[in-house]
């Protein structure tokens, strides 16, 4: 009986290995870490600057309204909103290469516009307008 035990342990693990061997074989692991639960994960695009920005305040302003019930329940004066969110709201910095950048493109937008007899256009303000539009 013992011999019996010895040979049914060993065919045991001689055909986990040949199985675990096999399975390494082909693309049934290549999935993992990438994505979720399903192969066809749809991406999220990014929402645009000026969304984000508009929601953040929107965010903000909501903070700010729970704040002053908070205060008013406590006796305390509200807060001017629009100075609050001022204040909680940093200033976009903007990197200076990419600034360089767009004036770069305005001045040659300039230059192309005058060989075709149109007026030019403001350098700076042409390149405060493509900045708040790409940046927010």
């Amino acid at each position: 009986m013992e011999d019996a035990f010895v040979y049914v342990l060993f065919g045991t693990v001689i055909v986990a290995v040949i199985v675990a061997v096999l399975s390494l074989k082909g693309d049934r692991y290549e999935h993992i870490g990438k994505g979720g639960l399903f192969e066809e994960e749809p991406r999220r695009r990014p929402q645009p600057a000026a969304v984000t920005a508009a929601v953040r305040d929107e965010e903000i302003r909501q903070l700010v309204a729970a704040k002053n019930a908070r205060r008013a329940t406590k006796g305390q004066a509200p807060l001017d909103v629009d100075e609050e969110i001022a204040r909680l709201t940093p200033e976009p910095s903007h990197d200076p290469a990419l600034v360089g950048e767009i004036r770069e493109m305005v001045e040659l937008k300039n230059a192309r516009r005058l060989r075709q007899g149109k007026e030019p256009l403001d350098v700076e303000a042409e390149v405060a307008r493509q900045v708040r539009d790409l940046l927010g």
